[in-house]
């Protein structure tokens, strides 16, 4: 009887245990920086808040909805394996919102308020231009420079031959050498969601003149689809780096440790000031306002000059360190806390299903493909002639089709070179930035 008590009361305490550590582990878990209760209980509020109809018809109601649903999704998309490898989050925020709309799932007043926060008060501009403008002024100098001289052979023949190829296979398929190269080739390589896809809906919207949520529509696919065919391709190139040593740098782009060491250069740390923060804003908003301004003198769209300010004052350093640092430091918040709630946003307004399905085809997919695999393929090439590794230099040029920041860490992650980062940023958002703006004028050009 003795011994039965006892393995009862071990049996209790082996089970209290495990309950105790369950919920440890929950209490450990967070959404998007929330605690899981907090999370839980605020969404809970939310919902019957929508379901109710008493959210309230503001920017404070959008945003309680699209942030939630954002946190909710990107965390869902980092924990699916196989998925976070390619794109996860930015598939799901983009995606379940669309679908949830076509089936009629949100309430009339929820998709009122985050029309009212989206389009009426414009929070996709107020992102677009932290990101650009923060990402611009907040990198250094030196390889803002140094990573252009550098990177401009590999970067520029490779994009060359990924257009070329992009137009040939896709004319093959039946598609035009207009819609190839703006809607197919120009969203994979113009450095991801929020760099890329949103400044060039908005200058195709101001072209071509229907509303930017058409655009996003069609461009948004590519985007991913470039996205993850250049992650494959990256971890294909890794396995060949391991099967080839003299083609792999193990890391390092150039054939010369000195030459690397200029691009060791980290990003400082300290703590965040939030007054230079608050004139890091005001910098966006004026590159913002400038570029409209000057938009109704040159007639070229002001989010395309915005970038071209930006890169001209980084370079003749117009803009003193501290706003440099204050925009920058603001360019981080957005990207860590908004990014993936805007896209929610784009998902529940700007991406209609029925208009993504209708994009889809084994002929598109074999385009993105095309256009992805030449771009690295020319690069592992010609890379020896410029003293740089082939693998490396092929992996840092198919991040020129990645989805911005989020798709740089997904490639260079699955290809085990995250050293690369400061090459991979240049590909992104140098070569994305140059992608905008070229095909922004070329586009008006014809039209």
């Amino acid at each position: 009887m003795k011994q039965l008590n006892a393995e009862l009361a071990c049996e209790k305490n082996t089970a209290q245990s495990d309950s105790s550590g369950i919920i440890n582990q929950l209490r450990q878990l967070d959404i998007g920086a929330v605690p899981v209760a907090l999370f839980i209980t605020i969404s809970a509020i939310v919902a019957v808040s929508a379901y109710a109809n008493f959210l309230p018809k503001n920017m404070i109601g959008g945003l309680a909805v699209i942030m939630t649903l954002g946190f909710a999704l990107a965390q869902l998309g980092k924990s699916i394996p196989l998925l976070r490898d390619i794109g996860g989050p930015a598939i799901l925020c983009l995606m379940v919102p669309s679908v949830l709309v076509y089936f009629d799932f949100f309430q009339p007043n929820v998709m009122a308020t985050v029309h009212l926060l989206m389009k009426d008060a414009n929070l996709l501009y107020f992102v677009i231009a932290s990101l650009v403008v923060g990402s611009i002024l907040g990198m250094h100098r030196v390889i803002l420079i140094q990573g252009m001289i550098r990177m401009f052979v590999p970067l520029v023949v490779g994009t060359v031959t990924a257009v070329a190829t992009g137009l040939l296979v896709g004319k093959l398929f039946g598609f035009s050498f207009y819609h190839t190269f703006f809607f197919i080739i120009v969203p994979i390589i113009g450095g991801g969601i929020g760099e890329g896809i949103l400044p060039l809906s908005l200058a195709y919207s101001a072209i071509l003149g229907a509303t930017p949520d058409v655009y996003v529509a069609q461009l948004a696919p590519a985007a991913v689809m470039g996205n993850i065919f250049a992650i494959v391709t990256a971890g294909v190139l890794a396995r060949i780096g391991m099967q080839r040593k003299a083609l792999s740098g193990e890391g390092m782009l150039i054939r010369s440790a000195q030459e690397n060491a200029v691009f060791a250069i980290k990003e400082q740390g300290g703590q965040v000031d939030f007054q230079l923060m608050g004139g890091g804003l005001l910098v966006i908003c004026a590159f913002f306002i400038v570029g409209g301004l000057f938009e109704h003198i040159v007639h070229i769209p002001g989010p395309v000059l915005m970038i071209l300010f930006a890169v001209l004052c980084k370079y003749c350093r117009i803009i003193p360190a501290s706003m440099e640092t204050g925009a920058h430091s603001f360019y981080k918040f957005v990207s860590a806390a908004l990014v993936w709630p805007l896209m929610i946003g784009l998902g529940m307004l700007y991406v209609p299903l029925e208009s993504v399905v209708a994009v889809f085809s084994l002929g598109y997919v074999i385009v993105c493909g095309s256009v992805v695999l030449s771009m690295g393929v020319v690069s592992f090439l010609i890379a020896p002639a410029l003293k740089m590794f082939p693998v490396e230099a092929a992996i840092v040029t198919c991040c020129h089709s990645g989805l911005g920041g989020t798709g740089d860490v997904a490639i260079l992650s699955a290809s085990n070179r995250m050293g690369l980062m400061p090459f991979a940023q240049i590909a992104t958002r140098i070569g994305g930035a140059s992608t905008v703006i070229g095909a922004t004028l070329l586009l008006g050009w014809l039209m």
